[in-house]
């Protein structure tokens, strides 16, 4: 009896395995959404644990990306650039981005830095320093805590997915079998793909800080001159638009005003013969 039972038992292992993988592509998809619940649920778990391990300690640790936009006054726009460099130097930052020019009452430089995020405040305040007032001055801090740990999860449950079709793949009896497993796996690589860059691009915000500084001089002395010989020209140009606007009505109307002239001479010559026949 034992021995007809294992036969049986054998029996149905062979029956199971020479079915077709086409089953098993079906079952895998279904069983994808479970897989990544999951993941999510392991990792959500892992957040809220009180162990200490370094698994953990990395998912509780929160995500912070930080921004700062500085606009202010200064006499000095060399010397407050050489400062901005050197600072940033010293704090190991590096610059996105350094542009300048002149506007009608003053001369600005506009730079763009990427910071380490442990020394964002430092180098805010080290830019603070000897500024009476800002014009504007924006910090703002983002918690991108809870949109890292969910696409930890489902990355990680992708992966795993991934590894199921691979294993299935090497199980494939024939080219269509292959051929639908390559396109399954083809999907699950550019959902892995585009969560990963996302993912670095999160790591990336958190671990360098952007900060953006305007600092501009104002030359008042200048731009009054300069102001009052722009004025005269416009007056003038613009006296001559208005006279030729005037002139360019007239020709859009002339049909009206000779309707009017004729009119006129019409009236003229009836208020004549009028004028006769009360002398007569």
């Amino acid at each position: 009896m034992k021995f007809f039972s294992v036969f049986l038992f054998g029996l149905a292992l062979a029956c199971s395995g020479n079915s077709s993988s086409d089953a098993y592509i079906e079952e895998t998809k279904a069983v994808d959404y479970e897989m990544s619940e999951a993941m999510e649920g392991d990792m959500l778990d892992m957040e809220t644990s009180t162990s200490d391990d370094s698994g953990n300690a990395q998912v509780k640790e929160q995500k912070i990306i930080k921004t700062g936009r500085l606009v202010f006054e200064t006499a000095d726009l060399e010397a407050t650039h050489k400062k901005i460099l050197s600072l940033n130097e010293a704090l190991g930052g590096l610059i996105q981005s350094d542009n300048s020019g002149k506007s009608y009452s003053r001369i600005f430089r506009n730079i763009t830095v990427r910071v380490p995020t442990e020394n964002f405040q430092a180098f805010v305040d080290g830019i603070s320093e000897g500024v009476p007032f800002f014009e504007q001055k924006d910090i703002s801090r983002m918690d991108v805590t809870e949109e890292f740990v969910d696409l930890t999860a489902r990355l990680k449950a992708k992966r795993e997915l991934e590894n199921r079709y691979l294993e299935l793949l090497s199980q494939a009896k024939n080219v269509k079998e292959m051929l639908e497993i390559e396109r399954e796996l083809a999907n699950i690589r550019e959902e892995i793909e585009a969560k990963q860059g996302r993912l670095n691009y999160l790591n990336d915000r958190v671990a360098m800080s952007t900060v953006k500084i305007e600092f501009y001089k104002l030359t008042r002395e200048t731009g009054v001159t300069v102001s009052y010989g722009r004025k005269m020209l416009n007056a003038l140009k613009g006296g001559w638009d208005g006279i030729s606007v005037f002139f360019l009505g007239i020709l859009y109307i002339w049909p009206l005003l000779l309707l009017i002239l004729i009119g006129l001479f019409f009236l003229r010559r009836y208020l004549k013969r009028q004028k006769r026949k009360a002398q007569n």
